[in-house]
């Protein structure tokens, strides 16, 4: 080739692919996934709470309230958020104490035996998640920050880390967690294990993402045609070095959108707030632009606005608002969540509310079995959108208020105390 071609080939290859980089793509609201968010909140403090008072705290579990860590992220004040759960948190004055009801200590055993059963799991996830980052480490702080997205105990650095010691190892000052063994069987994507499954796959070859859209969405013509060509670009696998890659090109953009699906695809509820996933791919370090890749793939990723946050949600792991392959911790995250709710249900009788949520406890036990009633509330999430957004903005008056009514706290626990006590010895004389 004469060498003027050979530079005219080599600078194409180089040039930004655009268009579709530039293209907005509209957001549309998806009612059913927005719903599998939303019916998980309060569930990390309250989680947190609860490894606070059984993994932390010594027997008979009790912990003063003042005591909590204060990394906890109480929505509102923590004696507020406690009296929501009264069948998993029981509550004692002078002072006040918070300690595990029975109910709330027997789902915990139960997570404790999922935990030590999923250990190969929960350690083959964590590899993978290392072998993503260039560097082969990634900080012990952002680790801890994904436990709960990956399905590990709160205390995996004692229970899970030293059982691997071919797999992990911390830096010398404690900050990092590092690689020591890369295990090429286990470099394989989840979208090369499905097409290999398939038949017929071999690494290089082009792999299309799957793609579903909400009801009525649909994508500009000349963004339809440019995705066409984008689907039927070579995959290249996130577990390779995408460097000599030429920046903002499509292929590039493809595999920034296959390492988002990976990382995804290792979570237990595949979906994770999109703060932690930013930083997780600054530390994977993606390309510049990357936090853009999820609103320019609508048909892959789904940015929820619910619970005041943003959360990607991996659309094709979902039917609807139920995950498709459910994880054994999945399954004791929502026997936790119907926990809450048949609290704030009992704690609700006789007040004339608990519409909503009831609506969410039948939302929570139909992921024990009832999928078949999909079909027959599929419009129910179009009735819910003004009462979500009613509840939202009460409860950010309610801390809004509360936070104006705190200018004396030890006074006010003196109150609190006093009225907790009352309302135990009513009890006790019913």
């Amino acid at each position: 080739m004469p060498l003027l071609r050979q530079r005219r080939v080599q600078a194409a290859l180089l040039v930004p692919a655009r268009g579709f980089l530039e293209a907005r793509v509209p957001w549309a609201r998806d009612r059913a996934l927005d719903h599998a968010v939303e019916r998980e909140r309060h569930l990390v403090p309250f989680l947190e709470t609860k490894d606070a008072l059984l993994v932390s705290a010594p027997p008979p579990h009790a912990v003063p309230l003042h005591s909590l860590p204060s990394a906890i992220p109480f929505p509102f004040r923590p004696l507020r958020f406690l009296r929501l759960y009264p069948s998993a948190f029981a509550l004692s004055p002078h002072p006040i104490e918070v300690s595990p009801t029975h109910r709330l200590a027997a789902l915990h055993a139960a997570e404790a035996q999922v935990v030590d059963s999923t250990r190969p799991d929960a350690a083959d996830r964590l590899l993978r998640l290392l072998m993503l980052a260039p560097s082969r480490a990634l900080p012990l702080r952002l680790v801890a920050r994904l436990r709960l997205d990956l399905g590990l105990a709160p205390d995996f650095t004692r229970s899970l880390l030293p059982h691997y010691p071919d797999y992990f190892a911390l830096s010398p000052d404690g900050t990092l967690l590092e690689l020591v063994c890369y295990r090429k069987d286990l470099a394989v994507s989840a979208m090369q294990a499905y097409a290999q499954r398939s038949g017929g796959y071999k690494v290089g070859d082009a792999l299309a993402f799957p793609l579903s859209f909400p009801r009525g969405f649909e994508l500009d013509k000349k963004v339809r045609q440019w995705l066409d060509v984008w689907q039927r670009l070579p995959y290249i696998s996130p577990y390779e070095d995408g460097s000599h890659l030429a920046p903002r090109s499509d292929i590039t953009e493809k595999r920034t959108v296959a390492v988002l699906h990976e990382v995804l695809s290792l979570t237990v509820g595949k979906k994770m707030e999109k703060e932690v996933l930013v930083k997780l791919g600054e530390a994977l370090r993606l390309p510049p632009g990357f936090r853009k890749v999820v609103a320019k793939h609508p048909g892959i990723f789904y940015m929820s606005h619910k619970l005041r946050t943003q959360t990607v949600v991996l659309r094709e792991s979902y039917r609807r608002h139920m995950l498709m392959d459910k994880h054994p911790m999945m399954g004791l995250r929502y026997q936790y969540l119907h926990l809450m709710h048949m609290g704030k249900e009992e704690a609700g009788k006789g007040k004339g509310k608990d519409r909503k949520d009831s609506r969410t406890k039948q939302m929570i036990g139909e992921e024990f079995g009832a999928e078949g009633e999909d079909d027959e509330n599929e419009e129910e999430y179009d009735d819910e959108e003004d009462e979500d957004e009613v509840d939202e903005e009460d409860m950010e008056a309610g801390v809004a208020s509360e936070d104006a009514e705190s200018d004396d706290e030890d006074t006010e626990s003196e109150a609190e105390a006093r009225q907790l006590e009352t309302e135990q010895k009513i009890q006790i004389a019913n």
